[in-house]
C-alpha cells in the first residue's frame, strides 16, 4: 500500500512541475504569433531635391485612439515604428523647420506588416 501512495504522490509532483513549463511554452507561442501579426511602418525623410533630411521630426497618429508617438529621424533620415496595432488605422507625416511633408494615411485593409513610406519636405507647415 506504502508503494502505491508512493508512486501516485511522485505522478502529482512530476505532474506539478512540468505542467507550468508547458504552459510557459504555450504562452511564449502565444506571444510570438501576436508580435507576428503587429505592423512595422519606417522610411525616410526627404526634402525636395530628394536629399535626405536628418533630424526631422516624424509624427504617427493612431486615428482610432488619437494617440501621437514621435520619432526623430537619424543621421541617415531614416525612421522607424514598430510593435504596431494591425487592426487600427494610422497617419504619418515628417516636419523639420518650416517645411512639412503630406499626411500619408495607413489603413487597417492594409494587410502589409512591414510597410515603407518615403516622406517629402515640400510644403510650408500649416500654422492653426
Amino acid at each position: 500500500m506504502k508503494k502505491f501512495w508512493g508512486g501516485v504522490l511522485l505522478v502529482v509532483l512530476a505532474g506539478a512541475i512540468l505542467v507550468p513549463g508547458v504552459r510557459s511554452q504555450e504562452s511564449e507561442k502565444e506571444a510570438k504569433a501576436r508580435e507576428a501579426k503587429l505592423r512595422t511602418i519606417h522610411g525616410s525623410v526627404i526634402d525636395r531635391e530628394e536629399n535626405p533630411v536628418p533630424d526631422s521630426i516624424v509624427y504617427l497618429k493612431n486615428l482610432r485612439s488619437q494617440s501621437v508617438k514621435t520619432y526623430i529621424a537619424d543621421s541617415r533620415a531614416t525612421y522607424r515604428f514598430s510593435g504596431l496595432d494591425p487592426n487600427a488605422d494610422y497617419e504619418v507625416y515628417a516636419e523639420k523647420g518650416d517645411a512639412s511633408s503630406a499626411h500619408r494615411t495607413v489603413s487597417n485593409f492594409d494587410t502589409r506588416k512591414d510597410m515603407e513610406l518615403t516622406l517629402k519636405l515640400d510644403k510650408k507647415k500649416d500654422t492653426k
